[in-house]
């Protein structure tokens, strides 16, 4: 395993995520990652599940600040 790059504009943030599970509104703490994109606008990555699971980092599960 090697490290290709180091990514210092994001930061690791807990945030408390709510997402609806079975028809009911539940939420979280959820380790996330807060990326600050080239106009200036943050998106809020999560890292794990609301059960938490890890996940991997994809910019489709991205929530906009």
């Amino acid at each position: 395993m090697k490290i290709k790059r180091i990514m210092s504009e994001v930061k690791l943030v807990i945030a408390d995520v709510e997402v609806e599970i079975n028809g009911t509104m539940r939420s979280s703490p959820t380790l996330c990652a807060l990326i600050a994109n080239a106009e200036g606008d943050e998106s809020v990555v999560p890292l794990n599940t609301p059960d938490g699971r890890p996940i991997f980092m994809k910019m489709e599960n991205a929530i906009r600040l």
